[in-house]
């Protein structure tokens, strides 16, 4: 992991030729509550503070461009990173341009990483546990195969997990558990009972979960807790008002 104060750089075995990162909430120019690296245009924060720090998340990172941001919605709903005049609606985003930066917003929920194993396709997810339930991180290798014209099991990916709300701070009431458990037997592996309707869940074991049945095997991070670590990371579930760390990917080359 990098040890810089406004980033994380993952370590993956990615091609050469892809670019990611986590940004920090450190480093910025945000002031109280979002001190201080907000990207987030969404949460209140001074929109000239959020403009200045994408532009230092841009030059920090050394970005072929703007990232394409995404009007998140806790949704299924994957879309190509184009350059539009209104944000997309969608939880994730992919591309197999050159120079295109896929963007997601996240604090608590799950930032997840992929690229193809030969550097032509990437895609960022915003996997919080509504999304992870109706199945984003399925429809983004779905969509990955479908602009490729190749089987997801014919194409090889790497993922990379970005920090998240912990497994021992994430509660959840059982219908939630049950949901889950509905959809894949294996997910009960995930949770662990606190009280008579109360469970703790490991956001990043679901996720796993569900990459490697869709024979994602290379899956890398999933460390760190949003919600203890006040410091590094923003948390919604600790402070309500409060900003945004940015998941980003694109193709160099």
């Amino acid at each position: 992991m990098n040890n810089q104060a406004s980033f994380i750089i993952p370590e993956w075995p990615a091609p050469l030729n892809i670019g990611a990162a986590m940004t920090l909430r450190a480093g910025g120019v945000s002031g109280y509550p979002y001190n201080s690296l907000n990207p987030a245009t969404h949460v209140g924060d001074d929109p000239l503070a959020v403009a200045q720090n994408r532009h230092i998340i841009n030059t920090l990172l050394a970005l072929p461009s703007s990232p394409i941001w995404l009007e998140q919605v806790h949704s299924n709903y994957v879309v190509e990173s184009l350059q539009t005049p209104v944000l997309q609606q969608a939880d994730a985003s992919f591309t197999g341009q050159v120079g295109v930066v896929c963007a997601v917003l996240t604090a608590d929920c799950l930032p997840i990483l992929i690229c193809s194993a030969d550097g032509l396709q990437v895609a960022a997810i915003h996997a919080g546990w509504k999304g992870l339930l109706a199945g984003i991180i399925t429809n983004t290798l779905m969509a990955l195969q479908s602009s490729s014209r190749q089987s997801i099991k014919s194409t090889s990916y790497l993922a990379w997990m970005g920090a998240a709300i912990g497994p021992k701070c994430f509660e959840v009431g059982a219908e939630v558990r049950e949901a889950f458990i509905k959809k894949k037997s294996l997910n009960a592996s995930a949770f662990e009972q606190i009280s008579e309707d109360k469970w703790l869940v490991d956001i990043y074991e679901l996720a796993r979960i569900e990459l490697v049945d869709l024979n994602v095997i290379d899956v890398y991070g999933g460390y760190g807790c949003t919600f203890s670590e006040q410091e590094r990371y923003y948390s919604y579930r600790r402070d309500i008002q409060t900003g945004r760390m940015a998941s980003l990917i694109w193709r160099k080359s």
